[in-house]
């Protein structure tokens, strides 16, 4: 059985993928940490392995390129990519969020504030925020801890995002077979991860509804990017007849999602 079929299926059940969009994925968690430059080659291979075809992934690189986004460089019969500076700026909050290591355990103290502020859980009209960052609050006593009522509470685009971040969790239990494989596994799982948290506000283990499994999933995601980090930066060091191998790893990728990596 193909381990990625049930990843690729919940991605292409949102409608057709946006493939400039798995590019800057791709830049943030395999391309950045080895010298900021992948060449088509085998930027075309990864893409290939989760059903993106040639064709649309030109396109996608044409748009990003008339974006301002990325630029090329061609030597010989190799073609390559890199972020442009205006790319490069961007990356730096959004890395110290996507891999910012999961609560050690339920928020100990939760604060409401009777309207709506970025971050904050929707809840009674107001927002829900975890007391260690809210700013100004009314802080909740023991109780009047919140929550189910949270969850209903949220969009349903919130939901269904998590339900399906989730599921691929669930998919991922066992390590695909192949180097390739597990660096198109973990490129699906952060790239799911990635949307999920710079749009919406995290929902702790202790909010999700009892049936949904994992219910850590800030958690479920650290461990297993950890598994799948091995076989996948083989495939990265890994040199092929039409590809070179990429410069080694910084020491970045080591302490993602662990406390250094937010400090």
């Amino acid at each position: 059985m193909d381990r990625l079929s049930p990843l690729i299926a919940n991605l292409n059940a949102e409608g057709r993928p946006r493939i400039w969009s798995l590019v800057i994925t791709v830049f943030g968690d395999m391309v950045q940490p080895r010298g900021g430059r992948i060449s088509t080659a085998r930027l075309g291979r990864l893409l290939g392995r989760v059903g993106i075809e040639g064709g649309a992934l030109r396109t996608a690189l044409s748009r990003l390129s008339a974006d301002g986004w990325v630029t090329s460089r061609r030597e010989g019969r190799t073609s390559s990519y890199t972020l442009t500076a205006r790319g490069q700026k961007e990356f730096g909050p959004a890395t110290l969020r996507i891999y910012a290591p999961p609560r050690p355990g339920p928020v100990p103290v939760w604060t409401f504030t009777p309207r709506e502020v970025p971050g904050g859980l929707p809840l009674a009209g107001g927002s829900l925020l975890p007391g260690d960052v809210a700013a100004k609050g009314v802080r909740l006593a023991g109780a009047l801890q919140p929550g189910p009522e949270v969850w209903e509470g949220l969009p349903p685009d919130h939901r269904l995002a998590i339900e399906r971040l989730a599921a691929d969790l669930r998919s991922l239990s066992e390590v695909p077979d192949t180097p390739l494989d597990a660096a198109a596994a973990r490129l699906l799982l952060v790239h799911r991860w990635r949307r999920l948290v710079l749009r919406w506000p995290e929902v702790p283990m202790e909010l999700m509804p009892a049936g949904l499994e994992p219910r850590d999933l800030h958690g479920a995601v650290a461990v297993t990017y950890a598994r799948l980090s091995p076989l996948a930066e083989n495939w990265l060091d890994r040199a092929e007849a039409d590809m070179a191998a990429m410069p080694k790893a910084d020491a970045s990728v080591a302490i993602r999602f662990t406390p250094l990596q937010s400090t």
